[in-house]
C-alpha cells in the first residue's frame, strides 16, 4: 500500500536548482536508502517529505492519518524529564488505557443487571484493545530499548538536559523507536553510535514494522539494512533494487549501457547529417536527404551520460623503507590520571600490515593511538618504533587546522620551499581548485576540512600512517577515493574506525581493546565478527560440557587462579540454570492467562467475572517480576 508519494518535486534557492522533476512511491514495508553525492540535496529533500519544507514545484501526498518520526542530523529534544519519564511518555494513552481498565474493575462490585453486563462488553472490547496495543510488555520494551542504545539503568533517572549532544540524540532515536510509527525518516542515524549499537540498530530496523527512508554514509549499515536504493541527482531520483553495494554494480551497468547507447546514436547523427548535406541538391537524390532530414528532426536525442562530478584524486607514498619491525607495544596500560581504561595491551606490527584498532565507545582506541604517539603517556609500558619508522598522524579532531589560515596557506606553511604550483596540484587532487584555495579553513565544511588534513598528511611522505576516524565527514565518494589510495600505499596502516565497510578494505588484522586488554585477529572486520561468534560458541559448549561433569570426581589441587575461574563457571551456571527455570515458569504463567481468558470469555457472571480478573492480574504480575529477573541475570551472563 502506498502511503507517501511525491510528483514533480523541485527546490530552489534565489534562482539556482538545487533538484527537480523527482518523483517518490513509498509503500508500506519499503526500505529505502537515499544516496547521492555531498551537496545533492538529500537532507532538504527528507525535510520536504516530512513536511518541514516546502518544494519549489511538484505536489506530496500522504496517506491520511500517516504516523511519521524524523531524524534530522544532530536532533536534540528539550525536556525536563528524566530519560526513563521521557519514553514513559510514548505510552501515555496506553497508560491512561490501563488506569481506566482499573477503574472499570472497582465498578463491577457495585453494578447490577444490564449496566453491569454492558461494562463487562466495555471491558472485554477495552481489554483486548490494551493486550494488542502491547499493554502488558511497555515497560520491558522501554529498558530493551535503553539498554540497545547503552542507557544502562544507574543512568535512567538522569535528567534529559545534562546529557551531552550525542547521547541527546541517541535517546532522540530510542524514543522514535519506540513510538513505532508507519514511517520513519532517518539524516545519518549511525552518528553517535559505536559499532556494538549500529549492529543493534541493524537488527532493530531488518525487522521494522513500518517503512524506513534512510540517509547515510555508513555502507556497511546500508547493505544490511536497505533492500531500495534511491539515487538523488539534478534532474531525477533514480531507483534501483537493492542494498548498497547491488546499487554501486547496478548503476555501473546503467551507466555503461546509456554511454554505448549515446555513442550508437551520436554515429547514427553524424551519419545521416553527413548524407544530407551531400545529397541535399543534387536533383536525384534530394528527396531520399529530405526524407534523412526529417528523420533527423523526428529523432529523441538522447543526453549525454553524467559520469558524476570530480573525484579526489588522493595519494599516498612514504620517501623511505622502514624496517620490518614498525611498532611494539608490551603488556601497556592506557588511560588518564591513574584510571586505567584497558591493560595489557600488545601489539607487535610489522611492515605494510595495515592494523584496524576496535572496541566500545570509552575504552580508550584514541588515548591508544595518542600513548603510541607519546602526547597521552602510557599508565604502564611503552610503545617502541623500529628502525627507519617515520610517523605521520590523522587527527580526528581536526586540531593541526589553523581556522585563520588560507587553505593554500595551510600547506605552504608546512612546506615552505615547496613551488607553490605543486601544492596547488596537491590541492587539486583533492578537489580544491581555483578559488577554492584563498577559502579560510574556519569557513569549511567538516568534509573540506577533513581533505585539506589528508592533503597535508600526503605531503609529508611517512612511511607509518596512524588514523583516527579517517573517514568521519567523507561523503561516499571520498571515502572510496581514501581506500583505494590507502590499499595502494607503500608503508604500515594503524587505524581506529567505526566505518566497518572501511575496515573490511583495509585492515589486514584487526587488535580489539576492552578491560582485560586486547586481542588480536588475523583478517578483516568480517573475520573478526566470526572468529567472535566462534568464540562465543565454543564458551557456550564448554560451560554446558562443564555442567554435566560428575561433581564426584576427584579433582588434583588447584591454584587459585584456576579455582577462581572455576568459581566463575560455577556461577554462569547457576545463572543458566536459574534462567532456565524463569522461561519454563513464564510459559506456564502464559497458559494459565490463556486459559483464564479463555474462561472471561465464556461466562456472564459478575462475581466470578471480577475473581477472574483478580487472578489474571495476579499472574500479570507475577510474569513482569519474572521478566525483570529474567532481563537483569541475562545481562550478568552477557557480563
Amino acid at each position: 500500500m502506498i502511503i507517501l508519494q511525491a510528483n514533480k518535486i523541485g527546490r530552489s534557492f534565489a534562482g539556482d536548482v538545487l533538484f527537480e522533476n523527482i518523483d517518490l512511491q513509498v509503500d508500506d514495508r519499503d526500505r529505502i536508502a537515499l544516496v547521492g553525492r555531498n551537496g545533492a540535496g538529500k537532507s532538504t529533500l527528507l525535510k520536504i517529505l516530512v513536511g518541514e519544507e516546502e518544494p519549489s514545484t511538484g505536489s506530496l501526498n500522504k496517506k491520511r492519518d500517516l504516523s511519521l518520526s524524523y531524524l534530522a542530523q544532530d536532533s536534540r529534544f528539550e525536556s525536563s524529564k528524566t530519560i526513563y519519564e521521557e519514553m514513559l511518555a510514548v505510552f501515555d494513552d496506553l497508560r491512561q488505557t490501563e488506569g481506566r481498565l482499573r477503574q472499570m474493575e472497582d465498578q463491577m462490585s457495585e453494578l447490577t443487571g444490564q449496566d453491569l453486563d454492558r461494562l463487562m462488553l466495555d471491558y472485554d472490547r477495552l481489554s483486548e484493545e490494551f493486550r494488542l496495543a502491547g499493554g502488558f510488555t511497555y515497560e520491558a520494551d522501554i529498558r530493551a530499548m535503553l539498554n540497545g542504545f547503552k542507557f544502562d539503568r544507574s543512568m535512567w533517572d538522569r535528567p534529559i538536559a545534562e546529557l551531552s549532544g550525542g547521547q541527546n540524540t541517541r535517546l532522540a532515536l530510542a524514543k522514535m523507536l519506540l513510538e513505532k510509527p508507519e514511517l520513519l525518516v532517518l539524516d545519518e542515524p549511525t552518528n553517535h553510535l559505536d559499532i556494538e549499537t549500529i549492529s543493534w540498530l541493524e537488527n532493530y530496523l531488518i525487522n521494522y514494522s513500518g517503512a524506513l527512508i534512510i540517509v547515510s554514509h555508513d555502507r556497511y549499515f546500508l547493505d544490511k539494512v536497505a533492500t531500495l536504493t534511491m539515487d538523488l541527482t539534478p534532474r531525477s531520483l533514480d531507483r534501483y533494487v537493492g542494498n548498497y553495494s547491488q546499487f554501486i554494480e547496478l548503476k555501473a551497468q546503467k551507466l555503461a549501457t546509456e554511454a554505448q547507447n549515446y555513442d550508437k546514436q551520436q554515429k547514427e547523427i553524424a551519419k545521416l547529417e553527413d548524407f544530407v548535406q551531400r545529397n541535399l541538391v543534387r536533383a536525384s537524390t534530394t528527396k531520399r536527404a529530405q526524407a534523412r532530414r526529417k528523420q533527423l528532426e523526428k529523432m529523441e536525442r538522447l543526453d549525454k551520460p553524467q559520469i558524476g562530478q570530480k573525484s579526489a584524486n588522493m595519494t599516498f607514498k612514504s620517501a623511505k623503507t622502514s624496517g620490518n619491525v614498525v611498532l611494539t607495544v608490551e603488556d601497556a596500560a592506557i588511560g588518564y590520571d591513574g584510571e586505567i581504561l584497558a591493560s595489557p595491551i600488545n601489539i607487535d606490527q610489522r611492515k605494510y600490515e595495515a592494523i584496524a584498532v576496535v572496541g566500545p565507545n570509552g575504552i580508550g582506541k584514541t588515548t591508544f593511538l595518542k600513548s603510541v604517539l607519546g602526547t597521552i603517556p602510557f599508565i604502564k609500558g611503552e610503545a617502541k618504533l623500529g628502525a627507519n619508522v617515520d610517523v605521520g598522524y590523522y587527527d580526528q579532531n581536526q586540531s593541526d587546522l589553523t581556522p585563520s589560515n588560507t587553505v593554500l596557506d595551510e600547506l605552504w606553511n608546512d612546506f615552505r620551499t615547496t613551488p607553490e604550483l605543486e601544492i596547488r596540484n596537491r590541492l587539486g587532487a583533492f578537489l580544491f581548485s581555483g578559488d577554492d584555495v584563498k577559502k579560510s579553513i574556519g569557513m569549511l565544511s567538516g568534509g573540506e576540512r577533513a581533505r585539506v588534513l589528508l592533503a597535508k598528511l600526503s605531503m609529508q611522505d611517512k612511511n607509518f600512517l596512524i588514523l583516527d576516524e579517517p573517514t568521519n565527514h567523507l561523503d561516499i565518494d571520498s571515502k572510496e577515493v581514501l581506500e583505494n589510495a590507502l590499499i595502494d600505499y607503500d608503508g604500515t596502516l594503524l587505524f581506529v574506525s567505526h566505518d566497518r565497510y572501511f575496515i573490511n578494505r583495509i585492515a589486514t588484522k584487526v587488535l580489539e581493546l576492552s578491560e582485560t586488554g586486547s586481542t588480536l585477529y588475523l583478517g578483516d572486520y568480517d573475520y573478526y565478527i566470526g572468529k567472535k561468534a566462534e568464540q562465543a560458541a565454543s564458551l557456550a559448549a564448554a560451560q554446558e560440557n562443564t555442567s554435566q561433569l560428575d561433581s564426584s570426581s576427584q579433582e588434583a589441587p588447584v591454584s587459585k587462579s584456576y579455582q577462581a575461574s572455576k568459581d566463575a563457571q560455577r556461577e554462569q551456571r547457576k545463572l543458566t540454570r536459574r534462567i532456565e527455570q524463569i522461561e519454563a515458569e513464564l510459559e506456564i504463567l502464559d497458559a494459565k492467562v490463556a486459559d483464564l481468558e479463555e474462561q472471561m470469555t465464556q461466562t456472564n457472571d459478575a462475581s466470578q467475572l471480577i475473581d477472574l480478573q483478580q487472578e489474571l492480574d495476579s499472574l500479570s504480575n507475577q510474569s513482569e517480576t519474572l521478566l525483570t529477573e529474567w532481563e537483569e541475570l541475562s545481562e550478568q551472563l552477557v557480563d
